[in-house]
């Protein structure tokens, strides 16, 4: 495989000569992005509700204007046309606005959408994961608060508060626990009736183009040979994406599976694969790249209130989290982090007081409790503007302030908490050819996947779409407006529009 773009750059398609049947989509991922996109193309079509009325009037003129157009088959970019938000990519705003029309100034306004069932729109397809629908959601502690507002993290037609109420529950601090989201997203699966779509409990290890005369008919199996609603490879798409991988067995064997798409959709965002400091003995047992090890080191009492401290690095909210389970264990902490407690970037500086009282705590302890001055929390001292130098066997860990000079902690066990990055290892080049920048890997802040922002399509490979944080949206809520914009692409491309 050629690590360059040259990987990516079309091929003239060979006619197809072996008769064979490719899927018109693949979506890699069965996270909220995957689930949302799959009700889209499942026939679900979303319609301005007619007599609704859109606080915003310039967009209301618009919907106005083609009442009985779906708004998959409109043109987004016009809709979208100067909506302003807590998103970069207009066509989130765009969905956002029109499913919770004016939930950031505190309104209550009901979405003005409808949604109807057109069957004969829908478009074939799978949607392959590792875990049960919801994706990185079931990997999370469950007990864990969303930093989103409960409401925002529901999907469309089904309000995520009134599944809650029939729970008999409601929203802590207008917020959900994790644990209450993944299982939300399970039953939206089943309740939408998408199921017969989700292939759980599978690895995808390699997606590349391929001609389709290179391609003989028994070569497809598994995943695939049951489905009955494939489409015949049409003359124009002689070239398609061979999609190869395992799924894991009851009895816990590796099947391996090789499917065809003529599209596929990267959705797997972001939680597979922690980001390393690079130092010196960072591989020692002792120092870990997820939050869950500390919570099984509690479990198992190998570490307790008379432990040396646990060094959590990071200033993130997954590092927040640590220290929150730490102090409610009476663990003593110390936390090392590179910003100025004042830093604007901060995650703590840009969350308002009253709704997250617990990182509001945290910002205090790391404001108020500096290894230069003692503050009023025990078990904790805060060292900003300081970098990790290295880990020793002895588990000391030698740190590095803004200065130059060096300190040494005897600690008893590390946690690097300072984000994580997308798993493309199934890609050529592990994707990076597909970024903004293709000389970086792909990154979901810094180095998103170059899309179009009006179909979410790889600019540098046609046939290929990227969602979610991979496409720079990193909100559960943002990423439904990526979803309706590859559904719409993908309604052109079949010829699903109405006459």
């Amino acid at each position: 495989m050629l690590p360059d773009r040259k990987m990516y750059a079309l091929l003239n398609r060979p006619q197809n000569k072996s008769g064979f049947k490719s899927l018109p989509v693949v979506i890699i991922g069965n996270g909220p992005s995957g689930i949302c996109l799959s009700y889209l193309l499942s026939g679900y079509i979303p319609y301005f509700k007619r007599e609704s009325l859109h606080p915003h009037p310039i967009l209301q003129r618009k919907l106005e204007e083609a009442p009985g157009v779906s708004i998959l088959d409109q043109d987004l970019e016009y809709l979208s046309e100067g909506l302003e938000g807590r998103s970069h990519s207009p066509v989130a705003l765009l969905f956002d606005t029109l499913q919770r029309p004016d939930t950031d100034f505190g309104g209550t306004a009901e979405s003005v959408l409808t949604w109807w069932h057109e069957t004969d729109r829908a478009i074939p397809h799978l949607v392959l994961g590792r875990n049960a629908p919801g994706g990185a959601w079931h990997s999370i502690e469950g007990s864990m608060v969303t930093l989103s507002r409960g409401e925002w993290m529901g999907l469309p037609d089904l309000p995520f508060k009134d599944w809650l109420k029939q729970k008999r529950r409601g929203l802590r601090n207008n917020r959900a626990t994790a644990e209450d989201i993944a299982q939300y997203y399970q039953h939206y699966v089943m309740k939408k009736g998408l199921q017969k779509n989700f292939r759980c409990g599978t690895v995808v290890t390699s997606v590349r183009k391929v001609s389709a005369e290179s391609i003989s008919n028994h070569a497809q199996k598994d995943l695939q040979e049951n489905c009955d609603s494939l489409w015949s490879l049409n003359e124009k798409s002689m070239e398609v994406f061979q999609v190869d991988g395992f799924f894991k067995t009851v009895k816990g064997d590796k099947e391996p599976f090789s499917i065809y798409a003529e599209n596929v959709v990267l959705a797997t965002g972001t939680y597979d694969s922690p980001t390393w400091l690079g130092v010196k003995g960072e591989n020692l047992s002792y120092v870990h790249h997820k939050l869950s090890a500390l919570e099984e080191a509690v479990k198992n009492n190998s570490i307790g209130i008379m432990s040396d401290p646990v060094l959590i690095v990071g200033a993130g909210l997954t590092a927040a989290d640590a220290i929150l389970f730490a102090h409610h264990c009476n663990i003593p902490v110390i936390h090392v982090f590179r910003r100025r407690v004042s830093d604007p970037g901060l995650i703590f500086n840009q969350l308002p007081k009253m709704m997250y009282p617990e990182y509001h705590k945290v910002h205090q302890m790391m404001k108020e409790q500096s290894a230069a001055c003692a503050g009023p929390y025990e078990c904790y001292i805060s060292l900003p503007e300081h970098h990790v130098l290295s880990f020793g066997k002895d588990k000391k860990c030698v740190f590095q302030d803004k200065n130059g000079y060096q300190k040494v902690y005897k600690i008893s066990m590390a946690l690097v908490l300072t984000g994580s990055n997308p798993n493309l290892s199934f890609l050529p080049n592990n994707g990076v050819d597909l970024a903004m920048d293709g000389d970086q890997p792909v990154n979901p802040k810094r180095n998103p996947i170059d899309v179009d922002p009006f179909t979410y399509e790889c600019t540098q490979e046609k046939g290929l779409y990227a969602l979610g944080p991979l496409a720079g949206d990193n909100f559960v809520r943002f990423v439904q407006g990526g979803a309706l914009a590859v559904a719409s692409s993908l309604l052109k491309k079949a010829n699903k529009n109405p006459p």
